[in-house]
């Protein structure tokens, strides 16, 4: 009789296995996989206070023109990061509900947001994205207004992010495959390194 029952165990024990096995087979073989590909990033409209640097302003005085203008003691900085996203080859379409994201840029605090929006991801079709870049410096001292006013004039010369900048990216919920994949569940966080070229390195 003991022998039935530890038989028995036995084979519920690899019946629920074979179950579990059964059920993580999908996603291991599909969204298990998923690796987010950010395939550019640029700088676009780059706004230092009233002033557009991509209207063809004349920059070589911009600092005392700003800094006439500081009356309400803040220097804000606007601008729009272009990026692509994309998926490797082989991938399944999918669905991603938004994402947050971290940029790290030198001289200034780190710029944070949220895109609210779904984005259809499909191999070999990039989606491109805007995200909203917004930083300030407050008060009129020139040594804190200087290397602003230098980073947005190389944000606008240049068209994308200085060298050393860093920026993060976890994706929200996955849909695919007929389920949905909740997000921080095998979609880790995506860090990226800009190059002294402008190349994109993937922090391992």
């Amino acid at each position: 009789m003991r022998y039935a029952v530890r038989y028995w165990r036995w084979l519920v024990t690899l019946g629920l296995a074979s179950l579990l096995t059964g059920c993580l087979a999908l996603p291991q073989t599909g969204l298990f996989a998923f690796r987010l590909a950010v395939t550019s990033l640029g700088v676009e409209d780059v706004r230092i206070g009233p002033y557009s640097l991509n209207a063809g302003l004349d920059t070589s005085d911009l600092s005392s023109l700003l800094a006439s203008s500081l009356g309400a003691g803040s220097l804000p900085v606007q601008a729009t990061l272009a990026m692509g996203l994309g998926l490797p080859p082989g991938m399944p379409a999918v669905a991603m509900s938004g994402f947050n994201w971290t940029l790290n840029m030198p001289g200034v605090d780190p710029v944070k947001g949220q895109y609210s929006q779904d984005v259809a991801l499909t191999p070999g079709d990039d989606a491109n994205l805007r995200l909203p870049l917004a930083f300030d410096v407050l008060g009129t001292d020139t040594q804190k207004m200087a290397p602003m006013v230098n980073l947005a004039k190389q944000l606008a010369a240049q068209g994308e992010l200085p060298a050393g900048s860093e920026l993060a990216i976890t994706p929200g919920d996955l849909r695919g495959l007929g389920m949905t994949l909740p997000a921080g569940l095998l979609t880790p966080t995506i860090r990226l390194n800009v190059g002294p070229d402008g190349q994109l390195i993937p922090q391992r």
